[in-house]
């Protein structure tokens, strides 16, 4: 778990050490980053992008308000990082264009924020599909009892 406040460096924090996990032999999402909008997605893909390059690593960003199929597209390229936003993903999982059972590691980006506008049912469908054997992140500017509820029942 970490608390920090918008622009210190979270994204790095965790964006670092993902890239180094990613196995490219294992075609699969290996990472998954859950975000509450579509211009914070955009903005985490594109930095974990850039630090995932010269792995490598592919990312694709998941988020709504856009045509679906072009993700679609993008999911059959084999990402191994995706970043989406909750409402979009369980849309994929809903159309099974997405696999989850190769994930390695779970983020919760600005978790306050997605509890906030009311996303705390779709996080607990999303990580009740998830393998049991993952590690879970979670960032937060600030620590209310709804998100440390959340971290005792889906984190060791």
């Amino acid at each position: 778990m970490g608390q920090a406040q918008t622009g210190t460096g979270k994204t790095a924090a965790f964006g670092i050490p993902i890239t180094e996990l990613i196995d490219n032999k294992i075609l699969g999402v290996q990472a998954l980053i859950l975000v509450p909008t579509r211009e914070l997605a955009l903005q985490v893909e594109s930095e974990i992008s850039k630090l995932g390059k010269f792995k490598k690593v592919k990312t694709t960003p998941l988020y709504g308000g856009h045509p679906i199929a072009p993700q679609i597209k993008a999911l059959n390229d084999n990402p191994s990082i995706i970043v989406a936003t909750p409402g979009r993903l369980i849309d994929h999982m809903e159309r099974k264009t997405i696999d989850l059972m190769k994930l390695k590691v779970v983020v919760l980006d600005e978790a306050d924020q997605m509890l906030d506008i009311g996303f705390a049912f779709d996080l607990e469908k999303i990580l009740r599909k998830t393998p049991k054997q993952r590690q879970t992140l979670l960032f937060s500017a600030t620590m209310p009892s709804t998100i440390k509820r959340l971290c005792q029942k889906y984190m060791n």
